[in-house]
């Protein structure tokens, strides 16, 4: 896992830096990160930088005087006098002008012979508002239609509150230098900071950090054997569905099977039609002696996707949730009568997966890091806060992130896609913590690959379900 930090403790690692190794260090990793995107894209090596008066520009400089190194055309556009920058910036400056980089102090008029423009206006310990030349530097690098590679942080973003005040670079990348920032994840900041791309600059681990990133390499799969059957590989028993919403319960069990587990049994309510489409999924009508006459051979639940909010499915948790003794994953309707009924128990191996409106409701009041964390703490469950980006909160634990998905899953079924696959995979014996983080990335990566070859604005729920085979396939050994 990759600690992210607020802008005060980076600027406390910064202070403890030699400036000028720290420099030269981010610089290799700016220059890697731009060559391979130019070269990977077939784009002429033509480069602007975007350049303020502090070590942010300066790091643009240095970057800049290693792309010239490659053959690389370097304009750097300079927003304040060399008069007003600091000290290390202006020698990396003279530095940049004695390998024949380009300055200019006016926006270029040929745009469209440039390729990327690399971000160094301000960096992480910037507050307030983006205005005069700054602000005009970034609204013109925004609207240019250039790919953007933003040093540490997108400037005009709050690196603590993910606050813009007035105006912040929309970045392609954000090319983090040691670690992430939290402001990149919470307020507007997952708006501008694009893909996350690590510059290694020496850190040694932080002693504060305020959250953690997952990084996937260190994810792994249940692991498989040659013997197993239906039921050693995971039976999971839904109580989803009703007449008028069959279709979340449906996409909920679908996203068990294609997680892996074996079986699936969907009760709903009478009259909920089944899906045709769905041969493998077992249907029947629920009732509470039913419910628990499967639960002895079963293996996780999941509760809620397509309820509905009647008092009889009020009446069926209220029954229901006391004795659950099995890994469960609450969602949807099942979420809007715990936040009803705040006096109800969560039983132990319960997870919760609520949008921020149903977290607002469990909570009764806005959620942030701090409330999500406390309450997954009074009440010793795991919440999986579905969003962009998704968070995970865990007794014991600091907030997770998980930093995949694409905006096409902002569509109806998704969390019950989630849903299925948290529960598929608590079915295959993976520990609540360990089914919320490995199904939250590979529901989020199968909505990313869906996303590349149907585009975020064709995409839906169920073709989550398709690429999650080559979501899966990407962590196969």
């Amino acid at each position: 896992m990759i600690p992210i930090v607020t802008s005060d403790e980076m600027q406390r690692f910064d202070a403890a830096l030699d400036p000028a190794t720290s420099m030269d260090k981010a610089a290799e990793g700016i220059a890697r990160a731009v060559e391979a995107f130019i070269y990977d894209h077939h784009l002429p090596p033509r480069v602007i930088l975007l350049t303020g008066k502090g070590n942010n520009a300066g790091d643009a400089y240095t970057a800049g005087c290693l792309l010239l190194q490659k053959g690389f055309f370097v304009q750097a556009l300079s927003t304040f006098s060399i008069d007003h920058v600091s000290p290390l910036c202006r020698a990396r400056h003279g530095r940049f002008i004695s390998q024949k980089g380009q300055i200019a102090f006016s926006l270029p008029s040929d745009m469209e012979s440039y390729s990327l423009i690399i971000d160094g206006l301000v960096g992480t310990g910037f507050q307030g508002k983006a205005e005069g030349p700054l602000a005009h530097a970034i609204d013109w690098a925004n609207r240019s239609g250039l790919p953007i590679f933003s040093i540490d942080i997108p400037s005009g973003l709050n690196g603590t509150t993910g606050d813009v005040a007035t105006t912040a670079i929309q970045a392609t990348a954000t090319l983090y230098l040691g670690f992430p920032k939290i402001g990149f994840f919470i307020g507007q900041g997952w708006d501008h900071v694009g893909k996350l791309i690590p510059v290694d600059i020496g850190l040694p681990p932080p002693q504060l950090s305020i959250a953690t990133l997952l990084d996937p390499t260190s994810l792994k799969l249940p692991s498989l054997k040659r013997s197993r059957h239906k039921y050693t590989a995971g039976y999971v028993l839904g109580i989803a569905g009703s007449p008028t919403m069959p279709g979340a319960a449906a996409l909920a069990a679908s996203g068990v099977l294609h997680s892996g587990a074996g079986i699936v049994r969907l009760l709903t309510l009478p009259g909920t039609p089944s899906y045709p489409f769905l041969p493998e999924v077992i249907h029947e009508d629920y009732n509470l002696a039913r419910i628990q006459e499967e639960s002895q051979r079963a293996a996780a639940f999941f509760v809620g996707p397509g309820l509905g909010r009647t008092s009889e499915v009020e009446k069926l948790l209220y029954q229901l949730l006391p004795s659950l003794s099995l890994p469960c994953v609450l969602d949807a309707d099942a979420l809007y009568f715990l936040a009803k009924n705040p006096s109800w128990n969560i039983p132990s191996q319960t997870l919760l997966t609520p949008h921020h409106k149903e977290m607002k409701a469990l909570l009764q009041k806005e959620p942030s890091l701090e409330t999500c964390q406390h309450y997954a703490e009074h009440h010793k469950t795991t919440v999986v806060l579905k969003g962009a980006p998704t968070i995970i909160f865990h007794p014991g634990k600091k907030p997770l992130i998980i930093a995949a998905g694409d905006p096409g899953m902002a569509t109806a079924g998704t969390g019950d896609v989630l849903t299925g696959i948290i529960a598929g995979l608590l079915a295959q014996k993976m520990e609540p913590l360990e089914a919320a983080i490995l199904g939250a990335y590979l529901h989020g990566r199968a909505g990313e690959l869906a996303a590349k070859h149907l585009t975020s604005y064709g995409m839906i729920a169920s073709d989550i379900l398709s690429y999650l085979p080559e979501a899966l396939k990407e962590h196969c050994k």
